[in-house]
């Protein structure tokens, strides 16, 4: 899939520079995204500090867990061809793998 090419006006670079937050909600409008959910995912992941990527196993399908300062984590389970979030659980967690993207091919 080819990706669009993307034109920056001089006026959405003064946005950008001078009101970054105002920027991404026009940019959301523009693209018919949900500005909130920048927003929220902005409260959320700039005050975490580690974010672990754990695959399931088997017998709970195929998903994998996103554990962010390894305090909480974030389910997200196989539905056809995407993921889609199962839920959260608190708890102590290990360090993940950060090399667990090597074996993917391209």
């Amino acid at each position: 899939m080819k990706e669009p090419e993307i034109h920056i006006s001089w006026w959405q670079k003064t946005l950008l520079k001078f009101w970054p937050k105002l920027a991404f909600r026009k940019f959301a409008k523009i693209i018919n995204a949900n500005p909130e959910l920048f927003e929220k995912a902005q409260q959320v992941f700039g005050k975490v500090k580690t974010i672990d990527l754990i695959p399931l196993d088997s017998s709970n399908g195929r998903g994998f867990m996103l554990v962010l300062d390894r305090k909480t984590s974030l389910w997200f389970l196989q539905d056809g061809d995407h993921f889609v979030y199962d839920g959260f659980e608190m708890g102590e967690y290990e360090k993940g793998d950060v090399a667990i993207f090597d074996q993917i091919k391209s």
